[in-house]
């Protein structure tokens, strides 16, 4: 399962962030992969919103681990600086999944051994000079296949074919 988005801006990539919020369940995990700058964290600030998150988000790059509270907890990592996924489980990112939040990886392709069977991973690009984004969103495993069409529906003001 799988849509591809555009977000000429990055309101528009906050948005997109707001719309998966709006079926996330405890337990999910979220990957996000896509170069420097190109919006993993923008993204994250829309979803956070939508749960409730009143506070600013900001990238966890340099503290690996950022913990929000709102209509769920939100864990949000960067795993872009660990070299060897024993880095990530010492983070207690099996913790963080069964903690009854929504867990957001930053560059999560780098740990698809550690991801759970139903997970979401968005990737980002961005256009060179430019604010415009395409986004992908690969839904993967059971619990998301009984969601599909209802993100599918919530994506759609953004749905266009990536170039």
């Amino acid at each position: 399962m799988r849509a591809d988005l555009r977000a000429p801006t990055a309101d528009d990539t906050r948005a997109i962030g707001r719309a998966t919020a709006s079926l996330l369940r405890a337990g999910d995990v979220v990957a996000l992969g896509g170069e420097l700058g190109a919006g993993k964290t923008t993204l994250v600030q829309g979803a956070a919103a939508a749960l409730g998150v009143d506070q600013p988000v900001l990238s966890p790059t340099f503290t690996l681990v950022r913990e929000y509270r709102g209509s769920l907890p939100i864990f949000h990592l960067d795993v872009y600086r660990l070299n060897r996924l024993q880095d990530v489980l010492d983070l207690g990112f099996e913790e963080m999944t069964d903690a009854g939040g929504v867990t957001f990886v930053e560059w999560g392709d780098a740990i698809e051994a550690l991801l759970p069977e139903s997970h979401l991973e968005i990737a980002l690009r961005i256009e060179d000079g430019s604010d415009e984004r395409w986004i992908t969103v690969d839904a993967e495993g059971p619990a998301w296949t009984e969601r599909w069409e209802r993100l599918e529906s919530a994506l759609e003001p953004w749905a266009e074919e990536v170039p």
